[in-house]
């Protein structure tokens, strides 16, 4: 057997199908075989790909043990002449394992290789050729000398951007994404370090190759796309401890005398300086936004307050003492309303923004009426403050969007179109999947894959031409008539502000990402799911911890009113810990969104107890439960079921 694939998944199911099928397609060309070591995901990823891949050896985790680890087991399983370590949210092209191996075979010195990499709009990826971190190239990397000057060989050496990514080259480092290593190569140094949880396991295992004489090749004859963000995302504060972690550890191991030690103390400079930039990033978008937002909602009432005391009614005057309870009590109400509402989501959408004041100032005027009377002092306020609160809102949205501070979903919220390259029964399969997937853009149309199909739009390799006549700004690629070499090449070559997706045949999704620091999204079938939409999920959270709470609190009610109240107990104890959730699944709904196990299904019956619908009906059931989902859903049933919630 000349070729072993390894790869390592953890919860990008919809990444991993796209990808199986271009290293199947790969493989017509080459004998091998393919192993899938999953890291516990949660996603269900083993029975949604397993019907639909026989021919791949999945191996099941019951822990993430981390990448490093689950490399091993493959390669411990393995039988080919060379073992490719391959990330899963990669697409290769048909002719890689062949061109990869015939250059190996070809250059007897060499023990590994890497290749080109693109991210998902086409661009070169820097980390396909690496050199091995030292004081002076971390320090460049670190003060962004190697970004002003990115063709030197000195202050660009980490990425070694004096070399020509498109011509084959010796390098120190190769990507894990792709790393294709002799086995007997493997088998005389070891396969990763497992102390390397992620990040730097393969910088480690690049060393160890060279140190035992071989040599680390980029190979340039091919390209495959690698769409990133699958993980730990570039500029989260885990990714920042991981990455420089792994890297002390490689210099602890590697390193010695002063060099280890100035090493050291430069990887802890760097780690305290990109630490505190990604903490400043992050407390903004996570914490510091909803901050500065109550900071911006508290000023408003306050100065509608002081507009209205001393233009509209300057012969009432206010107590000090009522305002310093009402006002930052409104405020807190209206931020949590707000949150509840989608107002902090991972994109900022104008129509979020809108639905989220709009609820949050019918929230606060409705509080305001419950209140008793010595606590009242102007609905107008109220009306008018949390207006003013909008206003400034918005321009306060609008200045972090434009200083790139946050991320704006403006196309997507504009529906912006988008056209599909493929023959007419692949547009109209992939038409199909984006309906039952809810996804809503509006499609121009067709591109021809066939020069002599003049039943469409235009052909495929006219994109930048038709990119000036027609409005669209994405594309579907379907492989099927179309190679994935030709989609990969079609993506390197895309025009400016155009983004592309791609869809295998036979898959039942459709994957895509806008650049190396965006995470990769998928469409699908569960795309549709309400359950699936974080709101959704956000405001399920909420019911059952606040069921629970009143659960608690009225707990002596409860002996009257449910048959097993001290079971009740302590399901109400499991929920508000995320160990349950009230209303569940009837059945093991592998094909769905995730829940926590349930106290009550949602079929009515406490869960685990014997029905008697068919099989057949109970994934009805929840496929219904899962797709339609409301919160008052979960109400209605924990009303019909409540003397049984105790089991």
């Amino acid at each position: 057997m000349e070729l072993s694939v390894i790869i390592v998944n953890y919860n990008v199911k919809h990444f991993l199908e796209q990808c199986l099928y271009s290293v199947r397609q790969a493989l017509k060309k080459t004998s091998g075989e393919i192993i899938v070591i999953d890291n516990c995901s949660a996603d269900n990823s083993l029975s949604y790909l397993r019907p639909a891949f026989p021919d791949v050896r999945f191996i099941a985790n019951r822990e993430n043990s981390g990448f490093a680890r689950a490399c091993n087991q493959g390669w411990k399983e393995s039988r080919g002449r060379y073992i490719l370590f391959l990330n899963p949210d990669t697409i290769l092209p048909e002719d890689c394992f062949e061109t990869c191996i015939r250059f190996l075979d070809q250059h007897p010195e060499a023990g590994a290789l890497g290749i080109k990499m693109l991210d998902g709009s086409g661009h070169f990826l820097k980390e396909s050729k690496r050199a091995f971190p030292s004081p002076l190239t971390s320090l460049y990397k670190l003060f962004g000398l190697s970004r002003l000057f990115p063709a030197s060989p000195h202050f660009s050496r980490y990425h070694l951007g004096h070399l020509d990514e498109n011509k084959n080259n010796e390098v120190d480092v190769l990507a894990g994404a792709f790393m294709m290593i002799r086995k007997d190569v493997l088998d005389q140094v070891g396969g990763f370090d497992e102390r390397f949880f992620m990040y730097g396991e393969d910088v480690d295992l690049s060393y160890r190759i060279q140190e035992a004489g071989f040599k680390n090749y980029y190979f340039a004859g091919s390209s495959i796309i690698h769409f990133k963000g699958e993980s730990t995302r570039k500029g989260s504060m885990n990714y920042v401890r991981m990455f420089y972690t792994a890297m002390s550890l490689f210099v602890r191991k590697h390193y010695g005398g002063g060099k280890a030690g100035l090493f050291n103390g430069l990887i802890h400079m760097a780690i305290w300086f990109r630490a505190a930039l990604t903490a400043l990033g992050q407390f903004i978008r996570r914490i510091g936004l909803p901050l500065i937002d109550a900071v911006v909602i508290l000023c408003s009432f306050w100065l509608m307050k002081e507009i209205w005391s001393q233009y509209v009614r300057p012969g009432i005057e206010y107590e000090n003492r009522l305002l310093w309870i009402a006002i930052p009590g409104y405020t807190i109400i209206y931020l949590l309303t707000a949150y509840y509402a989608g107002l902090y989501d991972k994109w900022y959408k104008w129509s979020e923004l809108i639905r989220s004041s709009a609820i949050a100032t019918i929230t606060l005027l409705a509080a305001y009426s419950l209140l008793p009377e010595q606590f009242r002092f102007s609905r107008a306020i109220v009306l008018f403050g949390a207006v003013l609160a909008f206003l400034l809102i918005s321009l306060l949205r609008l200045l972090l969007v434009r200083t790139n501070v946050i991320s704006s979903d403006r196309q997507k919220e504009e529906h912006s179109a988008f056209v599909i390259a493929g023959t007419a029964a692949e547009y109209e399969q992939v038409l199909r999947l984006l309906e039952e997937a809810g996804f809503h853009q509006p499609v121009m149309g067709r591109l021809a894959v066939d020069p002599a199909d003049g039943s469409a739009l235009g052909h495929y390799k006219n994109l930048p031409a038709l990119t000036r006549m027609l409005p669209f700004r994405e594309v579907i690629f379907c492989q099927g008539h179309l190679s994935f070499a030709a989609i990969i090449e079609s993506i390197r070559q895309l025009p400016p502000g155009l983004t592309a997706r791609i869809h295998a045949a036979g898959s039942h999704s459709v994957i895509g990402s806008d650049s190396k620091d965006s995470s990769g999204e998928a469409v699908s079938k569960e795309s549709s799911y309400q359950l699936a939409d974080p709101y959704n999920r956000r405001l399920k959270r909420l019911l059952d911890v606040l069921f629970s709470l009143v659960g608690l609190l009225s707990f002596p009610v409860q002996l009257f009113l449910v048959t097993k109240p001290f079971s009740f107990f302590r399901n109400c104890f499991s929920v508000l810990f995320a160990k349950k959730t009230w209303v569940g699944y009837a059945g093991s709904a592998d094909a769905l969104p995730a829940l926590l196990p349930a106290v009550l299904a949602c079929n009515g019956l406490p869960a685990g107890n014997p029905s008697s619908l068919t099989e057949e009906s109970i994934q009805l059931t929840d496929d219904w439960y899962a797709r339609e989902y409301k919160p008052w859903l979960d109400l209605k049933l924990i009303g019909r079921a409540y003397r049984r919630l105790g089991g």
